[in-house]
């Protein structure tokens, strides 16, 4: 028997919620293993490992932003990216568990990012933060549709069972 849909929707938002933290553990580990060493040639190694083109233009500015960083602010970055990746955990593996204390942590904490992702696209504009303000304005909106559906917002305890 195939899961409900909504159930479906939640294990996408669940398995995107644990892509973003495997993605930033990758990020912070990569931040606090360059502040030791020279941040230009750490990056070249991993581009000689993953074999990517280092002439694109994102990369190209992405490697000008990351070589010029100081050890302090690789550090900063590195924790910062790493204690987000603990907040995506918890949500991801309370979502597959279909917790609800996850559903509104997830609407709590992704509606906090919103303003961010505002200031960002202001400032430069782009479609991909355009699609992942979009996506997670449609998250939030989705998680609080469901949580009003099932009584469960605001922060509403489940109603009790009658014992037959």
């Amino acid at each position: 028997m195939a899961p409900p849909r909504s159930d479906v929707v939640i294990r996408l938002i669940a398995l995107f919620k644990l892509v973003k933290a495997a993605a930033l553990v990758a990020v912070g580990l990569g931040a606090l293993s360059m502040r030791h060493a020279e941040s230009g040639s750490v990056v070249r190694r991993w581009l000689d490992a993953l074999a990517v083109d280092p002439h694109g233009k994102y990369l190209t500015e992405a490697l000008a932003r990351i070589t010029s960083l100081h050890a302090r602010q690789l550090r900063e970055l590195g924790v910062a990216c790493l204690l987000y990746a603990v907040v995506f955990v918890i949500e991801g593996i309370g979502l597959l568990g279909r917790r609800v204390w996850a559903e509104v942590m997830t609407v709590i904490v992704t509606t906090s990012f919103i303003p961010l992702e505002l200031y960002e696209l202001a400032i430069h504009l782009t479609g991909a933060k355009v699609a992942v303000i979009v996506f997670n304005i449609a998250v939030v909106l989705y998680l609080l549709r469901r949580l009003k559906r099932e009584h469960h917002w605001p922060f509403r305890p489940p109603a009790p069972t009658s014992a037959a």
